[in-house]
């Protein structure tokens, strides 16, 4: 981990700036992947400051760290209940719009998705 001059890591000040985001309405959810080893300092920080979040295992040593608005949350809740290399294109599709990522490139994303499994099914028969 790399630390930086004022000793927080560079992992928390990403996470403390999604934060600072979500406080000014920039963003409206938040998708996060951090270090276990953070994961009960992130928690701490989201009850603190009274914001909605649940957690997803990400791997051995990593944790998805998802918060913002319930009405979003919600709707996460019932898109992401697997892994996330799991979801289908569309899940994947949704998930990525509601994150607010670009619009084109996820369409450029869930078009090459749905190709690759195309040919995959072709492949098995």
């Amino acid at each position: 981990m790399v630390m930086l001059s004022c000793g927080i890591p560079g992992e928390i000040k990403v996470f403390l700036n999604h934060i600072y985001e979500y406080k000014k309405g920039v963003r409206h959810l938040i998708l996060y992947t951090l270090n276990k080893c953070y994961e009960p300092m992130a928690v701490e920080r989201l009850e603190s400051e009274g914001i909605n979040y649940f957690t997803q295992e990400a791997g051995s040593q990593s944790v998805n760290l998802y918060f913002g608005r319930p009405e979003c949350l919600a709707a996460i809740h019932l898109i992401a209940t697997k892994p996330l290399n799991l979801l289908s294109p569309e899940e994947d599709f949704i998930l990525g719009a509601l994150l607010g990522y670009d619009l084109r490139l996820q369409c450029e994303r869930y078009c090459h998705q749905k190709k690759k499994r195309g040919q995959k099914a072709m492949q098995a028969k």
